[in-house]
């Protein structure tokens, strides 16, 4: 059964990770290739490495590789729904120096300003729940400080554009990683 699961995981991560990185040149638009896209490249490469080592190499218990499977697939979700949201919009890679055309309001955009991060990080969390290891948090918080940081740069730009008024009223509206709860 654990070499079962453990294959699983494996399939579904790697499979998830490579759908990740068909979007890197299928669906967002720059015109080269930003350093820190070229980072966060780097640093999924190695957690990948990382958490792949931790799955073979350590044994886990059952359940939370069924659990961490299923906030995997739920983040690929949200990932596709961020994708059929903002085809027409042609975002930019992370930490592009160019300033956003065009907000995204549709899809899960009228939730989360930055579905796309915010799904990563579902399945990061996820993967690292299936790993069941503490050795997954440091790389967990590598990636969330880094998404941050981005979303936080993407942000800023917007204050540079004539949106910035509509920008700011959006934000108001929608959470930044998490849905905002309105009473």
């Amino acid at each position: 059964m654990e070499l079962v699961l453990d294959g699983v995981v494996t399939a579904v991560s790697l499979t998830v990770v490579v759908q990740y990185t068909w979007a890197l040149r299928a669906h967002f638009s720059s015109k080269k290739v930003p350093s820190g896209t070229v980072l966060i490249s780097i640093v999924v490469l190695a957690t990948t490495a990382i958490f792949l080592a931790l799955l073979w190499l350590q044994s886990q218990p059952w359940l939370v590789q069924i659990v961490g499977v299923a906030i995997e697939l739920a983040g690929l979700g949200l990932f596709w729904a961020a994708i059929k949201a903002s085809r027409a919009a042609r975002l930019r890679l992370a930490f592009d120096t160019e300033n956003p055309d065009s907000i995204v309001t549709d899809g899960p955009y009228r939730y989360l300003r930055h579905p796309f991060y915010t799904s990563y990080l579902i399945f990061w969390i996820g993967w690292g729940i299936a790993v069941w290891s503490a050795w997954a948090l440091p790389p967990l918080a590598a990636l969330v400080a880094i998404y941050a940081v981005a979303a936080r740069g993407e942000e800023r730009k917007f204050s540079n554009t004539p949106m910035a008024e509509a920008y700011s009223a959006y934000k108001r509206r929608a959470g930044f990683f998490w849905p905002r709860i309105s009473g």
